[in-house]
């Protein structure tokens, strides 16, 4: 990503549209870590999530109860086809990457694989419980980092002091090379400073909800199953 805005620095006047950028970088990044593959192959999903942020958007601009969820108006079929659409694309990636069982790297070989339970049980995601875990992982894991990563370097060029100090920074610890995954990033207390105030300013979640998917008892509380 850098490498072609540097070659577009070439010209006498250019505009990037940095937000696009990151969001493309950010869903690669995340497909290879999930699935080992490239943007490229996932284009039609991150398509079909863009789809539906344009209809969660357009909920917002009318009164929307709780029951008309379940009503089949266009715009609630519209979403289900997209969610239906979704789902298969996943299965397929599956299907697609049974192998990466044994590729420990891979996000998705670790979502099949058997782990235990605190009675030493062992126990497996089923296939509706991966492509939940898959969709969290794309979906909410690219925007608010594509977000946060936007408004940072919002901030950073406002207040260019700070943005010479993280530069500074960084090189004093790195030199002119890229980190590697080995090296720890926390060493960079500026960077951390800039990216915590960034989050204090421009949350990218302000809301998170939760479906119980079985019975589940917390204490004395018994909450069940939707």
């Amino acid at each position: 990503m850098l490498e072609n805005w540097e070659q577009e620095r070439g010209r006498v006047e250019f505009e990037i549209y940095v937000h696009k950028e990151l969001y493309d970088l950010l869903a690669d990044i995340i497909f290879r870590t999930a699935f080992g593959s490239s943007f490229e192959e996932g284009k039609h999903l991150f398509e079909l999530q863009q789809q539906m942020h344009m209809i969660s958007e357009a909920f917002k601009k009318f009164i929307y109860s709780w029951l008309q969820r379940f009503l089949p108006i266009k715009k609630n079929r519209e979403r289900w086809r997209i969610e239906k659409e979704i789902g298969k694309s996943i299965r397929m990636l599956i299907a697609t990457n049974i192998k990466a069982k044994d590729n420990s790297e891979i996000l998705l070989s670790l979502l099949m694989s058997a782990n235990k339970n605190q009675q030493g049980e062992e126990e497996m995601f089923g296939e509706e419980d991966i492509i939940g875990e898959c969709k969290t992982f794309y979906f909410a894991g690219k925007e608010t980092t594509a977000n946060l990563l936007a408004w940072a370097l919002v901030l950073l060029s406002f207040h260019q002091e700070w943005q010479d100090k993280a530069r500074e920074e960084v090189v004093s610890i790195y030199g002119h090379s890229p980190p590697s995954a080995e090296d720890y990033l926390t060493d960079l207390k500026i960077v951390n400073m800039r990216l915590n105030e960034t989050l204090r300013l421009y949350p990218p979640v302000v809301l998170m909800t939760r479906k119980v998917c079985k019975n589940v008892k917390l204490g004395s509380l018994h909450i069940p199953a939707i």
